[in-house]
Order: C-alpha cells, then structure tokens, then sequence
C-alpha cells in the first residue's frame, strides 16, 4: 500500500528493541559485539540488512533516519552526514575524480562555491559555472565528459528556481548525473526525484531539525549510488552523523510536515503583504505571482517555500531595519521554527568577490527571511514597524 508523506514521516524505518519501546531508541554506541570471531569475520565479509560493524559505517537510530527520510522523498536509499555540507561535499567528492567534468549553478551557497573551486579543482576535476536559469547556458556547458551538474533547486539567497525536469534531461543525454540541493524545496514540497534527480542532498540542520538544536545531513539516491558509491566515501573520510543527532531529526520528521506547511502559509502572506508597501527595491518569494519563476514552481512544487527576500535599497536601510525588529532573530540559519533574518552580504555570502555578488543579485539592501511559526499577524506588524524605522534612517 502506498503510504502518504505525512505517516512515513512519522513510521518509516522505525527499528524496536526487545523492550518494544513507543519513542525511538537513542543507540548510543561506537561499536558492536560479536558472539564469536568466527561472526565477527562474517560480518567484516558481509555485514547483513540490520548488522552494524561500527558507528561511523552505520548505528541502527542512524539508519532509522536514513530510511525515513528516503521513504519520505521516494528515495531508495540514504546517508546520514555530519552536516549539510559533509552531504554536499561526500555526494561531489565520491562522484567524481582527477579528469572528470562538473557543470554546476553558479548561484550557490559560498561553502558549495569553495568545494567546488577550491576543493574539487585542486584534485583535477574541471568545474564549469553557468546560469542555472539559461538552458542554453547548461547546454553548451555539459560535454561527453561531463560527470554531474549540481544545483540547488532553489538559489540561496536569491531564491532562483531551476528547472529540474529541463536540466536533467540535458545532463541525462550526455551521460550525466543530476545532483540536487533540495534544502529551499523541503521533503515535503519535493519533486526532484521524479523530476529527474539522481541524486538529492539536504542540511537536516534546516527544515528537518527545525529547532536549531543539532547539524545534519543526508544524501539520497538510489540504492546502487548510495551503497556502492557514496557509503565507501563516507565511511572512510569520517562524514558520519552522531547517534544523538540522528535520534534528534528522527523525532523531528515526525513534525515536518505540519511546520512547513505552516511557515509556507505564513510565508507567502507575508510576501504579498510586503509586495503591497511599494517602497521596496524587490520582493522575491517563488509562490508570488510576480516571480520570474513562479509558474515552474507551482508545477515543481505547489507551494512557494518558508523563504523570502526583500530589497530595502542600502545597506544603511538593512541594518537599520534589522536592529528595530523585535520578534525576528538575526542569525545565519533558516527553516528554524523561529523567523529569522539574514542580511547576506555581510554573512553567509561574504567572502564572495563583489563582482560575483553583484552578478548573483546579492545586493547590499538584500535581506533574507526565513519564517518561522509565529503568528503571521504579529511577524506582519514587526516587519512593517521595523521597515518604516529603516525608510527614515537615510
């Protein structure tokens, strides 16, 4: 029977003790006893579906959330990681090597920017950035040689989002592996696998944990990717999520659902509220209908995210703005069940070089927004209150 989102996320991949306990158990363990060494070279040789060899390889809570949120995005199979970026680093890193050709969005994360150019160049791994808006960009990019393309399917923090379906059957045709950062999207409003997605990749620190309690990742795929490619990566180079932390996102998913569709309601009132004062340079939120992109995120998502920007012309502006906000903390986090408020230019992206800021619209009055699951009515009057403070500080 096919199960919706919405009870996977709360039964999937569960494993009970002997004790047949309700809540999840925490497995709080590094390593595993065997009865005899004549079991524990069978299991070196090949270890079974539920056997476990030592905790940076698998833990059973680990694995538990590895297959909830497989099930849960319709994959075959997953890897839990330290952090978002240990997902996005194993996934490109176990995929490629010396000679290998990547196409990717020039519109990313500073932190996938560096693995990309800094770390994946320095091991011979040609790397090719394009606008991940233009599909004849991608198409002249991506060549025989080409290994994977990676984007995000939702830039940050300028909240483009890319045609998954278009991409990937340019990136299928050559031969190439599609690689999604699906962080914007959510498991809940994502598509990207039957979109064409070989393989997706989320911070679990976002959305899925939601409470800004732990770091966490996941990479997803089939399960020929994941086991035969990913896991002897990971494994190795010591990628692995801890046990508490996987017990931590496993509690969570049970909630996902409930507080993103939340946030996301919140979310686009806010936008067409905010759209609406007129003294703004930009509003950029994918569910209004004034985004560039907005018809391929109604088909690609239904729903437009918990994540907006707002354009309030200066830098001047955005400091002023942010210091007279009372409800919205100011942090470098997203998908938090608190709303939170990011000026990008001066955070999380940087160290970018101006002239890549001002080509991915990261402007310096950019302010990005993530909702949380206040009322929408007492975040309205915070931002409003907050935005005409700014307006008078010039």
């Amino acid at each position: 029977m096919t199960r919706d989102k919405r009870t996977l996320a709360v039964h999937a991949g569960t494993r009970r003790s002997q004790y047949s306990e309700m809540s999840e158990a925490i497995f709080m363990t590094q390593g595993f006893v065997y009865e005899s060494a004549e079991a524990a070279e069978a299991r070196f040789e090949q270890a079974g579906e539920d056997e476990f060899i030592y905790a940076r390889y698998g833990n059973p809570t680990v694995r538990m959330f590895e297959e909830r949120i497989a099930a849960l995005e319709g994959a075959e199979d997953g890897f839990a990681t330290a952090s978002g970026m240990a997902a996005v680093h194993g996934a490109l890193a176990a995929m490629t090597q010396a000679g290998d050709h990547v196409v990717a969005a020039r519109a990313l994360f500073g932190s996938c920017l560096y693995v990309l150019e800094e770390v994946l160049a320095c091991f011979g791994v040609q790397v090719t950035l394009v606008d991940g808006l233009d599909l004849d960009a991608w198409a002249q990019a991506i060549t025989p040689n080409t290994k994977l393309v990676f984007f995000e399917s939702i830039s940050n923090p300028t909240l483009e989002v890319i045609d998954i379906a278009a991409v990937a059957k340019l990136a299928h045709a050559a031969g190439a592996l599609v690689v999604v950062d699906n962080v914007f999207s959510t498991p809940v409003y994502s598509n990207a696998i039957p979109l064409g997605a070989d393989v997706v990749i989320y911070s679990a620190t976002k959305h899925i944990d939601g409470q800004g309690r732990g770091l966490g990742g996941v990479i997803l795929g089939s399960k020929e990717i994941i086991r035969s490619i990913v896991e002897p990566f990971m494994k190795h180079t010591g990628g692995a999520m801890s046990p508490f932390n996987a017990w931590m996102m496993v509690k969570s998913l049970e909630t996902l659902d409930l507080r993103v569709r939340a946030q996301v309601a919140t979310a686009t009132e806010l936008a067409g509220l905010l759209e609406q004062r007129g003294d703004l340079a930009r509003v950029i939120y994918p569910g209004l209908p004034s985004h560039p992109q907005f018809a391929l995120t109604q088909a690609q998502m239904g729903a437009g995210g918990t994540v907006l920007a707002i354009d309030v012309g200066s830098k001047v502006r955005a400091f002023s703005m942010i210091n007279a906000l009372e409800i919205m903390l100011i942090s470098n986090n997203l998908g938090d069940s608190k709303s939170i408020i990011t000026h990008p230019a001066t955070t999380t992206h940087q160290r970018l070089p101006q002239d890549q800021k001002d080509l991915l619209g990261i402007m310096p009055g950019l302010l990005r927004l993530s909702i949380g699951l206040e009322s929408a009515k007492d975040l309205n009057s915070d931002l409003q209150a907050a935005l005409d403070v700014a307006f008078l500080s010039d």
